[in-house]
């Protein structure tokens, strides 16, 4: 077990001085911030009914973004003001996805971190990316969720009201009839003779 020289003493009371200078600036910044936002506590309030939007990326999102939504004459307009629309490359005839726009770094950064956040809840959400992820990669998902966040911050923020959650099944519950043929199909390839009768 190795001594604290005189030097290395003095470095870690610097360091330790420094990190708590960091923290008081941070305090001093994240007080201003939310007295310049509480004229938009509602819009705040609503914003975090969103799965994987959290205090700090409501702020980022209001502040990017702003809370009328009236200069953007739909979802589809923010989404292409952002950078998040899904990008069109079309070569010898066949259409492919490409990249997406730049757009404010900042948005773009803190819709994608609250995609992830999402992807690991049990929510319609979570669900997409898991989706998504499952053919295209956890990159692809992460921006497509990212879009659907983004489009559901712009009713929100339009309509005034609060995210109202579609559920996990969702995407079973709406397509029941494709989900049972697909289902059905894989255990006949496993050699079950398959009789589906609804249980209600």
């Amino acid at each position: 077990m190795g001594r604290l020289q005189p030097h290395q003493r003095f470095m870690l009371v610097a360091q330790l001085r420094h990190i708590d200078e960091l923290d008081a600036l941070v305090d001093m910044v994240s007080a201003e911030i939310q007295q310049r936002l509480r004229p938009f506590d509602a819009d705040l309030a609503r914003l975090v009914t969103i799965p994987g939007v959290g205090r700090r990326t409501a702020e980022t999102l209001l502040s990017e973004i702003g809370p009328d939504m009236g200069r953007f004459p739909s979802s589809r307009h923010l989404a292409s003001w952002t950078g998040l629309c899904p990008g069109q490359h079309e070569s010898a005839g066949k259409s492919r996805g490409g990249r997406t726009r730049k757009g404010s770094p900042w948005l773009r950064g803190a819709l994608v971190e609250a995609a992830r956040s999402a992807g690991r809840g049990r929510t319609y959400l979570g669900a997409q990316y898991h989706r998504i992820a499952a053919r295209r990669g956890a990159n692809r998902a992460a921006v497509a969720v990212a879009h659907t966040i983004l489009t559901i911050v712009y009713h929100v923020l339009s309509r005034q009201e609060t995210y109202q959650e579609l559920g996990q099944n969702y995407f079973d519950e709406r397509d029941r009839d494709r989900v049972s043929r697909r289902l059905t199909r894989r255990l006949e390839a496993l050699g079950y003779s398959v009789s589906l009768q609804p249980t209600g």
